[in-house]
């Protein structure tokens, strides 16, 4: 029999977070050497994230941390397969410390190489398919800093988010008009910023698209591209340009018109969206 106590197999799994149950088979495999053991519970659960890697994940939960000063911001959004996990206090809370990782350490390309409290973040990934027992996967990792400030929400139901950056008047009523825009930018999801940002390449599909809806409509073809363009600014970037939108809580002035009604002369620089299922 291998020679540990109840103690060692209760020290593994607070080290570990793996089952009580696995935590004593490597102790019994490892003959009672608690770092082998460790060791043995972290290759079974690569094989376990290996196994599980091609499911599909459909669920999952975006995090977010502000740092102190509100300039920085590290955020996740950690996929799952069942709606269940996703709604599961512990899958958050690892969502929740990969967060308050990356708002210190610059995920780059490949969040699970950074390492944080003596633990990759791949190891941190891995050891949660090991608990959990659903495929779980990194989707979106950033860390966002700013001169200005940052302004975050994350919608009620953990599956959607946006970051907001603010520059030039940064004082708390500045940023909560910049909140109010990362909900409208949560709520009509935009492409781009301002109409400076939409290609021609887009604005010219949308108006033979459009022409040809007007010409359908039996209007003459110089009449139609008129039409056309009204409709493009009256519908095309109302809906994909953040700043020509309606503002959600008055759709009768457009979210530019409340940032500058209410922005106190700050700006919005940029924005990054979140969401589950939707990838990088």
């Amino acid at each position: 029999m291998a020679n540990y106590t109840a103690q060692d197999v209760k020290k593994l799994r607070e080290e570990t977070d793996a089952p009580m149950m696995e935590c004593k088979a490597a102790l019994d495999e490892a003959d009672g050497d608690f770092e082998k053991a460790k060791t043995i519970l972290r290759e079974k659960g690569k094989a376990a994230a290996a196994k599980r890697a091609d499911r599909t994940t459909s669920e999952g939960f975006v995090a977010t941390a502000v740092s102190a000063d509100g300039t920085a911001v590290g955020a996740v959004v950690l996929e799952c397969e069942t709606d269940f996990v996703a709604k599961n206090d512990g899958f958050r809370e690892i969502a929740n410390e990969l967060a308050q990782i990356f708002v210190a350490n610059d995920p780059g390309t490949d969040p699970l190489q950074v390492a944080a409290n003596g633990k990759t973040v791949g190891e941190i990934v891995e050891s949660a398919v090991a608990k959990i027992r659903e495929n779980i996967k990194i989707s979106k990792a950033v860390r966002v800093t700013t001169d200005g400030k940052l302004a975050v929400y994350v919608h009620h139901d953990g599956k959607k988010g946006t970051i907001i950056e603010v520059v030039g008047n940064t004082a708390p009523e500045a940023v909560e008009a910049a909140r109010q825009i990362a909900i409208q930018a949560v709520a009509f999801p935009p492409e781009f910023l301002t109409k400076d940002e939409v290609p021609q390449s887009k604005i010219d599909h949308e108006l033979e698209v459009e022409t040809q809806r007007a010409i359908n409509e039996g209007k003459d073809e110089k009449i139609a591209r008129n039409i056309a363009m009204g409709r493009i600014n009256k519908e095309y970037l109302k809906k994909v340009v953040l700043l020509e939108q309606n503002f959600y809580k008055d759709e009768k002035i457009s979210v530019a018109q409340f940032l500058k009604e209410h922005g106190h002369g700050a700006n919005v620089k940029s924005f990054v969206p979140l969401a589950v299922g939707e990838g990088a």
